[in-house]
Protein backbone atom coordinates (compact mmCIF):
# COMPACT_ATOMS: atom_id res chain seq x y z
CA UNK A 1 0.00 0.00 0.00
CA UNK A 2 1.52 3.33 -0.98
CA UNK A 3 1.15 6.26 1.41
CA UNK A 4 0.21 9.07 -0.10
CA UNK A 5 2.01 12.94 1.46
CA UNK A 6 -0.47 15.52 1.36
CA UNK A 7 0.94 18.96 -0.44
CA UNK A 8 -0.14 22.24 0.07
CA UNK A 9 -0.05 24.99 -2.58
CA UNK A 10 0.53 28.71 -2.08
CA UNK A 11 -2.23 30.66 -4.63
CA UNK A 12 -0.21 33.64 -5.29
CA UNK A 13 -2.21 36.92 -4.71
CA UNK A 14 -4.06 39.15 -7.65
CA UNK A 15 -1.74 41.81 -9.05
CA UNK A 16 -3.05 45.02 -8.54
CA UNK A 17 -2.65 48.26 -11.48
CA UNK A 18 0.61 50.57 -11.08
CA UNK A 19 -0.93 53.84 -9.95
CA UNK A 20 -0.26 56.44 -12.20
CA UNK A 21 3.04 58.36 -11.50
CA UNK A 22 2.10 62.06 -10.04
CA UNK A 23 4.55 63.87 -12.81
CA UNK A 24 2.09 62.62 -15.64
CA UNK A 25 -0.68 64.12 -13.45
CA UNK A 26 1.17 67.68 -13.37
CA UNK A 27 1.52 67.12 -17.34
CA UNK A 28 -2.13 66.84 -17.84
CA UNK A 29 -2.71 69.78 -15.38
CA UNK A 30 -0.45 71.94 -17.78
CA UNK A 31 -1.73 70.56 -21.22
CA UNK A 32 -5.30 71.80 -19.65
CA UNK A 33 -4.20 75.55 -18.39
CA UNK A 34 -2.53 76.26 -21.57
CA UNK A 35 -5.44 75.01 -23.49
CA UNK A 36 -7.15 77.80 -21.33
CA UNK A 37 -4.61 80.28 -21.33
CA UNK A 38 -4.71 79.94 -25.36
CA UNK A 39 -8.30 80.01 -25.82
CA UNK A 40 -8.28 83.92 -23.47
CA UNK A 41 -5.57 84.50 -25.75
CA UNK A 42 -7.69 83.92 -28.78
CA UNK A 43 -10.89 85.39 -27.12
CA UNK A 44 -8.60 88.76 -26.14
CA UNK A 45 -6.61 89.20 -30.24
CA UNK A 46 -10.35 88.70 -31.57
CA UNK A 47 -11.46 91.46 -29.14
CA UNK A 48 -8.33 93.49 -30.24
CA UNK A 49 -9.43 92.93 -33.82
CA UNK A 50 -12.83 94.11 -33.96
CA UNK A 51 -11.94 97.27 -32.13
CA UNK A 52 -9.18 97.90 -34.53
CA UNK A 53 -11.59 97.34 -37.30
CA UNK A 54 -14.56 99.74 -35.52
CA UNK A 55 -11.55 102.37 -35.31
CA UNK A 56 -10.63 101.91 -39.08
CA UNK A 57 -14.47 101.81 -39.78
CA UNK A 58 -14.31 105.24 -37.74
CA UNK A 59 -11.15 106.92 -39.73
CA UNK A 60 -12.84 105.94 -43.04
CA UNK A 61 -15.89 107.86 -42.46
CA UNK A 62 -14.13 111.02 -41.16
CA UNK A 63 -12.08 110.84 -44.47
CA UNK A 64 -14.97 110.60 -46.56
CA UNK A 65 -16.44 113.36 -44.86
CA UNK A 66 -12.94 115.54 -45.10
CA UNK A 67 -13.22 114.43 -49.12
CA UNK A 68 -16.92 115.81 -49.24
CA UNK A 69 -16.61 118.85 -47.20
CA UNK A 70 -13.61 119.59 -49.60
CA UNK A 71 -15.38 119.04 -52.74
CA UNK A 72 -18.47 121.10 -51.42
CA UNK A 73 -15.78 124.16 -50.99
CA UNK A 74 -14.35 123.90 -53.98
CA UNK A 75 -11.23 122.14 -52.39
CA UNK A 76 -9.72 125.13 -51.22
CA UNK A 77 -6.11 124.68 -50.94
CA UNK A 78 -4.21 128.05 -49.70
CA UNK A 79 -6.01 130.43 -48.15
CA UNK A 80 -5.09 134.29 -48.52
CA UNK A 81 -4.50 136.75 -45.79
CA UNK A 82 -7.82 138.58 -46.87
CA UNK A 83 -9.58 135.10 -46.55
CA UNK A 84 -9.41 134.77 -49.97
CA UNK A 85 -9.08 131.49 -52.12
CA UNK A 86 -7.21 130.14 -54.90
CA UNK A 87 -10.22 130.25 -57.17
CA UNK A 88 -11.28 134.02 -55.95
CA UNK A 89 -7.34 134.80 -56.46
CA UNK A 90 -7.88 133.68 -60.00
CA UNK A 91 -11.08 135.66 -60.56
CA UNK A 92 -9.33 138.87 -59.24
CA UNK A 93 -6.06 139.18 -61.78
CA UNK A 94 -7.18 136.62 -64.65
CA UNK A 95 -8.12 140.18 -66.65
CA UNK A 96 -4.98 141.13 -66.78
CA UNK A 97 -3.28 137.64 -68.50
CA UNK A 98 -3.33 138.15 -72.27
CA UNK A 99 -2.27 135.72 -74.93
CA UNK A 100 0.33 136.56 -77.60
CA UNK A 101 0.98 135.25 -81.05
CA UNK A 102 2.60 136.30 -83.61
CA UNK A 103 4.63 135.05 -87.20
CA UNK A 104 8.08 133.87 -87.46
CA UNK A 105 9.70 134.18 -90.89
CA UNK A 106 12.62 131.35 -91.45
CA UNK A 107 14.54 130.71 -95.23
CA UNK A 108 15.58 127.17 -96.18
CA UNK A 109 19.18 127.41 -97.83
CA UNK A 110 17.33 127.90 -101.18
CA UNK A 111 15.88 131.16 -99.42
CA UNK A 112 12.59 129.94 -99.57
CA UNK A 113 10.77 131.15 -96.70
CA UNK A 114 8.77 129.01 -94.50
CA UNK A 115 5.95 130.15 -91.66
CA UNK A 116 5.86 129.07 -87.94
CA UNK A 117 3.55 130.48 -85.15
CA UNK A 118 5.06 131.94 -81.86
CA UNK A 119 2.94 131.98 -79.18
CA UNK A 120 2.94 132.62 -75.48
CA UNK A 121 1.84 134.71 -72.40
CA UNK A 122 1.61 138.14 -71.21
CA UNK A 123 0.60 140.57 -68.44
CA UNK A 124 -0.62 144.26 -68.14
CA UNK A 125 1.19 146.53 -66.07
CA UNK A 126 0.81 150.43 -65.64
CA UNK A 127 4.30 152.29 -65.65
CA UNK A 128 3.74 155.89 -65.28
CA UNK A 129 0.83 156.57 -67.60
CA UNK A 130 1.54 153.98 -70.01
CA UNK A 131 -0.36 150.70 -69.82
CA UNK A 132 2.21 148.29 -71.82
CA UNK A 133 2.18 144.00 -71.59
CA UNK A 134 5.70 142.33 -69.83
CA UNK A 135 6.41 139.02 -71.40
CA UNK A 136 9.89 137.00 -72.51
CA UNK A 137 11.71 138.08 -75.52
CA UNK A 138 11.60 134.75 -76.43
CA UNK A 139 8.26 135.09 -77.20
CA UNK A 140 8.35 137.95 -79.57
CA UNK A 141 11.98 137.33 -80.82
CA UNK A 142 11.81 137.60 -84.94
CA UNK A 143 8.09 137.59 -84.61
CA UNK A 144 6.18 139.73 -87.11
CA UNK A 145 2.41 140.61 -86.85
CA UNK A 146 2.40 140.47 -83.44
CA UNK A 147 -1.55 140.40 -81.71
CA UNK A 148 -2.84 140.83 -78.24
CA UNK A 149 -5.65 138.84 -77.15
CA UNK A 150 -7.81 140.07 -73.85
CA UNK A 151 -9.80 137.68 -71.53
CA UNK A 152 -12.64 140.01 -73.08
CA UNK A 153 -11.82 137.72 -76.59
CA UNK A 154 -10.73 141.11 -77.93
CA UNK A 155 -7.39 140.72 -79.88
CA UNK A 156 -5.46 144.00 -81.09
CA UNK A 157 -2.26 144.67 -82.86
CA UNK A 158 1.37 145.46 -80.47
CA UNK A 159 4.63 146.14 -81.57
CA UNK A 160 7.54 145.28 -79.03
CA UNK A 161 8.34 149.17 -76.92
CA UNK A 162 11.52 147.38 -75.04
CA UNK A 163 13.61 144.02 -75.07
CA UNK A 164 16.27 142.74 -73.31
CA UNK A 165 17.71 139.61 -74.18
CA UNK A 166 20.34 139.01 -71.10
CA UNK A 167 16.96 138.87 -69.46
CA UNK A 168 14.52 137.59 -71.38
CA UNK A 169 12.44 140.64 -71.04
CA UNK A 170 10.26 142.57 -73.47
CA UNK A 171 7.38 145.04 -73.24
CA UNK A 172 5.17 145.27 -75.80
CA UNK A 173 2.60 148.40 -76.97
CA UNK A 174 -0.92 147.39 -77.42
CA UNK A 175 -3.35 149.19 -79.60
CA UNK A 176 -6.29 148.89 -77.34
CA UNK A 177 -9.37 150.81 -75.59
CA UNK A 178 -8.02 152.03 -72.34
CA UNK A 179 -10.89 149.80 -70.71
CA UNK A 180 -8.81 146.77 -71.57
CA UNK A 181 -6.38 147.20 -69.41
CA UNK A 182 -6.10 145.81 -65.80
CA UNK A 183 -2.82 146.26 -64.57
CA UNK A 184 -1.33 143.54 -61.96
CA UNK A 185 1.19 145.10 -59.35
CA UNK A 186 4.55 144.46 -59.24
CA UNK A 187 6.60 143.48 -55.78
CA UNK A 188 9.90 143.23 -54.82
CA UNK A 189 11.11 139.50 -55.06
CA UNK A 190 13.73 139.44 -51.95
CA UNK A 191 10.70 138.91 -49.80
CA UNK A 192 10.17 134.98 -51.19
CA UNK A 193 11.62 132.01 -49.27
CA UNK A 194 12.01 128.97 -50.13
CA UNK A 195 8.63 126.82 -49.36
CA UNK A 196 6.54 130.44 -50.07
CA UNK A 197 3.29 129.15 -52.17
CA UNK A 198 3.11 130.69 -55.59
CA UNK A 199 0.49 130.62 -58.66
CA UNK A 200 1.01 130.71 -62.37
CA UNK A 201 -1.27 131.89 -64.66
CA UNK A 202 -0.94 131.91 -68.86
CA UNK A 203 -1.62 130.06 -71.95
CA UNK A 204 -0.22 126.78 -72.14
CA UNK A 205 -0.46 124.81 -75.56
CA UNK A 206 -3.07 127.83 -75.94
CA UNK A 207 -5.39 126.87 -73.55
CA UNK A 208 -5.51 130.70 -72.59
CA UNK A 209 -6.38 131.50 -68.48
CA UNK A 210 -5.21 128.25 -67.14
CA UNK A 211 -3.91 128.21 -63.96
CA UNK A 212 -1.33 126.16 -61.74
CA UNK A 213 0.06 126.32 -58.39
CA UNK A 214 2.73 125.41 -56.69
CA UNK A 215 5.87 126.61 -54.04
CA UNK A 216 8.90 128.16 -54.25
CA UNK A 217 11.69 125.11 -54.74
CA UNK A 218 15.01 127.22 -55.02
CA UNK A 219 16.67 130.97 -55.34
CA UNK A 220 19.51 132.86 -57.18
CA UNK A 221 19.02 130.29 -59.61
CA UNK A 222 21.06 130.67 -62.67
CA UNK A 223 19.80 129.91 -66.30
CA UNK A 224 20.83 129.76 -70.14
CA UNK A 225 18.69 130.26 -73.19
CA UNK A 226 19.79 130.15 -76.58
CA UNK A 227 18.82 134.12 -77.18
CA UNK A 228 21.41 135.55 -74.76
CA UNK A 229 24.62 134.27 -76.53
CA UNK A 230 25.94 132.07 -74.23
CA UNK A 231 25.40 134.29 -71.52
CA UNK A 232 23.35 132.93 -68.26
CA UNK A 233 20.37 134.74 -66.76
CA UNK A 234 20.90 134.81 -63.08
CA UNK A 235 18.80 134.82 -59.87
CA UNK A 236 15.93 132.83 -61.39
CA UNK A 237 12.82 131.88 -59.04
CA UNK A 238 12.49 127.99 -59.19
CA UNK A 239 9.00 126.80 -58.39
CA UNK A 240 6.96 123.68 -58.76
CA UNK A 241 4.44 125.29 -60.39
CA UNK A 242 3.51 123.02 -63.10
CA UNK A 243 4.79 125.62 -66.23
CA UNK A 244 4.44 124.38 -69.81
CA UNK A 245 5.41 125.89 -73.73
CA UNK A 246 2.46 129.00 -73.79
CA UNK A 247 3.46 129.55 -70.06
CA UNK A 248 6.51 131.69 -70.77
CA UNK A 249 5.58 135.47 -70.24
CA UNK A 250 3.09 134.78 -67.86
CA UNK A 251 3.05 136.21 -64.25
CA UNK A 252 4.05 134.11 -61.25
CA UNK A 253 1.82 135.91 -57.95
CA UNK A 254 1.92 135.90 -54.57
CA UNK A 255 -1.15 134.70 -52.64
CA UNK A 256 -1.85 138.21 -52.46
CA UNK A 257 -1.80 138.08 -56.41
CA UNK A 258 1.09 140.56 -56.78
CA UNK A 259 4.12 139.81 -59.43
CA UNK A 260 7.07 138.11 -57.85
CA UNK A 261 8.17 136.61 -61.62
CA UNK A 262 7.47 135.85 -64.79
CA UNK A 263 7.52 132.21 -65.78
CA UNK A 264 10.59 131.28 -68.76
CA UNK A 265 11.68 128.46 -68.82
CA UNK A 266 10.80 124.51 -68.15
CA UNK A 267 13.60 121.38 -68.10
CA UNK A 268 13.32 118.94 -70.60
CA UNK A 269 12.29 115.74 -68.91
CA UNK A 270 11.99 117.43 -65.41
CA UNK A 271 9.12 116.37 -62.99
CA UNK A 272 7.34 120.03 -61.83
CA UNK A 273 10.28 122.01 -62.14
CA UNK A 274 10.43 125.51 -63.63
CA UNK A 275 11.57 128.96 -63.77
CA UNK A 276 10.75 132.13 -63.56
CA UNK A 277 12.71 135.66 -64.04
CA UNK A 278 12.35 137.23 -60.47
CA UNK A 279 10.12 140.82 -60.17
CA UNK A 280 13.22 142.67 -59.30
CA UNK A 281 14.68 142.18 -62.58
CA UNK A 282 11.54 143.75 -63.80
CA UNK A 283 11.03 146.40 -61.62
CA UNK A 284 14.95 147.71 -62.15
CA UNK A 285 14.64 147.20 -65.99
CA UNK A 286 11.31 148.37 -66.74
CA UNK A 287 11.83 152.09 -66.82
CA UNK A 288 14.87 151.48 -69.49
CA UNK A 289 12.69 149.52 -71.72
CA UNK A 290 10.02 151.59 -71.90
CA UNK A 291 12.07 155.15 -72.69
CA UNK A 292 14.74 153.93 -74.10
CA UNK A 293 13.90 150.09 -75.59
CA UNK A 294 16.45 148.78 -74.08
CA UNK A 295 18.57 148.05 -70.81
CA UNK A 296 22.44 148.06 -71.07
CA UNK A 297 23.44 147.92 -67.11
CA UNK A 298 24.43 144.41 -66.90
CA UNK A 299 27.45 144.17 -65.30
CA UNK A 300 30.24 142.28 -66.48
CA UNK A 301 33.54 140.66 -65.36
CA UNK A 302 34.71 139.30 -68.49
CA UNK A 303 35.90 136.02 -67.02
CA UNK A 304 34.99 132.26 -67.95
CA UNK A 305 35.14 129.44 -65.13
CA UNK A 306 33.22 126.04 -63.79
CA UNK A 307 32.10 125.55 -59.86
CA UNK A 308 34.58 124.39 -57.72
CA UNK A 309 34.22 120.53 -56.57
CA UNK A 310 36.45 118.64 -54.38
CA UNK A 311 37.96 116.77 -57.50
CA UNK A 312 39.44 120.08 -58.82
CA UNK A 313 40.42 120.51 -55.32
CA UNK A 314 42.07 117.62 -55.34
CA UNK A 315 43.68 118.52 -58.89
CA UNK A 316 44.75 121.45 -58.32
CA UNK A 317 46.56 120.24 -54.80
CA UNK A 318 44.45 123.13 -53.07
CA UNK A 319 42.02 122.77 -49.84
CA UNK A 320 38.85 124.78 -50.98
CA UNK A 321 36.19 123.02 -52.21
CA UNK A 322 34.02 125.91 -52.88
CA UNK A 323 33.80 128.49 -55.12
CA UNK A 324 34.21 129.61 -58.69
CA UNK A 325 37.26 128.73 -60.94
CA UNK A 326 38.62 131.00 -63.53
CA UNK A 327 39.15 129.35 -66.59
CA UNK A 328 39.23 131.70 -69.09
CA UNK A 329 40.13 136.33 -69.35
CA UNK A 330 38.73 137.98 -71.85
CA UNK A 331 41.55 139.91 -73.23
CA UNK A 332 41.06 143.73 -72.12
CA UNK A 333 37.85 142.64 -69.73
CA UNK A 334 37.32 144.35 -66.20
CA UNK A 335 39.20 140.59 -64.78
CA UNK A 336 42.35 141.58 -67.19
CA UNK A 337 42.60 144.62 -66.08
CA UNK A 338 42.30 143.82 -62.39
CA UNK A 339 45.01 141.19 -62.85
CA UNK A 340 42.96 138.35 -62.24
CA UNK A 341 44.72 134.56 -63.46
CA UNK A 342 42.56 131.86 -65.66
CA UNK A 343 43.67 128.35 -66.33
CA UNK A 344 46.85 127.25 -66.84
CA UNK A 345 46.94 123.71 -67.96
CA UNK A 346 44.03 120.31 -68.91
CA UNK A 347 43.40 117.53 -66.68
CA UNK A 348 40.82 114.57 -67.18
CA UNK A 349 38.92 114.07 -64.84
CA UNK A 350 36.30 111.24 -64.53
CA UNK A 351 36.24 111.71 -68.08
CA UNK A 352 36.10 115.13 -68.50
CA UNK A 353 38.80 117.37 -69.79
CA UNK A 354 38.52 120.39 -67.43
CA UNK A 355 41.12 123.73 -67.55
CA UNK A 356 42.62 124.48 -63.86
CA UNK A 357 45.23 126.71 -62.33
CA UNK A 358 43.31 129.84 -62.19
CA UNK A 359 42.40 131.94 -59.73
CA UNK A 360 39.71 130.43 -57.07
CA UNK A 361 36.85 133.48 -56.71
CA UNK A 362 35.38 132.50 -53.29
CA UNK A 363 34.03 136.09 -52.14
CA UNK A 364 32.54 139.49 -53.12
CA UNK A 365 32.56 142.49 -50.88
CA UNK A 366 32.78 140.35 -48.10
CA UNK A 367 29.57 137.79 -49.20
CA UNK A 368 30.84 133.80 -49.52
CA UNK A 369 30.19 132.56 -53.09
CA UNK A 370 30.16 129.05 -53.19
CA UNK A 371 29.41 128.70 -56.98
CA UNK A 372 28.37 130.16 -60.29
CA UNK A 373 24.72 130.60 -59.12
CA UNK A 374 26.02 132.72 -56.28
CA UNK A 375 28.49 134.80 -58.12
CA UNK A 376 26.05 135.99 -60.91
CA UNK A 377 23.09 136.63 -58.78
CA UNK A 378 24.84 138.52 -56.74
CA UNK A 379 26.35 140.66 -59.06
CA UNK A 380 23.02 140.93 -61.26
CA UNK A 381 21.05 141.95 -58.08
CA UNK A 382 23.97 144.34 -56.21
CA UNK A 383 25.76 145.46 -58.58
CA UNK A 384 25.83 148.04 -61.73
CA UNK A 385 28.64 148.59 -64.40
CA UNK A 386 31.21 151.16 -63.09
CA UNK A 387 31.26 149.95 -59.72
CA UNK A 388 34.52 148.80 -57.71
CA UNK A 389 34.42 145.52 -56.02
CA UNK A 390 36.39 143.85 -53.48
CA UNK A 391 36.82 140.10 -54.95
CA UNK A 392 38.57 137.32 -52.20
CA UNK A 393 40.46 134.75 -54.42
CA UNK A 394 42.51 131.83 -53.72
CA UNK A 395 45.90 131.59 -55.95
CA UNK A 396 48.60 129.31 -55.07
CA UNK A 397 46.94 128.33 -51.95
CA UNK A 398 47.03 131.90 -50.71
CA UNK A 399 43.58 134.43 -50.16
CA UNK A 400 44.20 137.41 -51.33
CA UNK A 401 41.72 140.54 -52.19
CA UNK A 402 41.79 141.95 -55.68
CA UNK A 403 39.65 145.55 -56.49
CA UNK A 404 37.85 145.06 -59.61
CA UNK A 405 35.71 147.77 -61.85
CA UNK A 406 32.90 146.27 -63.17
CA UNK A 407 32.08 146.71 -67.14
CA UNK A 408 28.95 145.97 -68.79
CA UNK A 409 28.25 143.15 -71.24
CA UNK A 410 28.76 143.94 -74.37
CA UNK A 411 25.70 144.17 -77.13
CA UNK A 412 24.30 141.13 -78.68
CA UNK A 413 24.40 141.15 -82.33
Amino acid sequence: MKLFRSMSYEVPEAKKPPKAPAITLILIGVLIGMLIGYSAGILTILSRMDDLQNRLSTLENRVSTIQLTQNSSNAITYVLEENLSLSQLYENVRDSVVLITGTVVQYDVFYRAYYSSAQGSGFIYKFGDHFVVVTNYHVVYNARDITVRFRSGNTYPAVVKGADAYSDLAVLSVNASTDEFKPLKIVSSSTLRVGDAVVAIGNPYGLAGSMSSGIVSALGRTISEDITGGYSIANCIQTTAPINPGNSGGPLLNLRGEVVGITTAIVSDSQGLGFAIPSNTILREIESLVTKGSYDQHPWLGVAGIDMTYDLAQAMGVNVTYGWLITGITPNGPAARAGLQGGSRQVLIKGSRLIIGGDILMGINGTKISNGDDLFSFLEEYTLPGQTIMLTIVRNNQVMNVPLTLGARPPLT
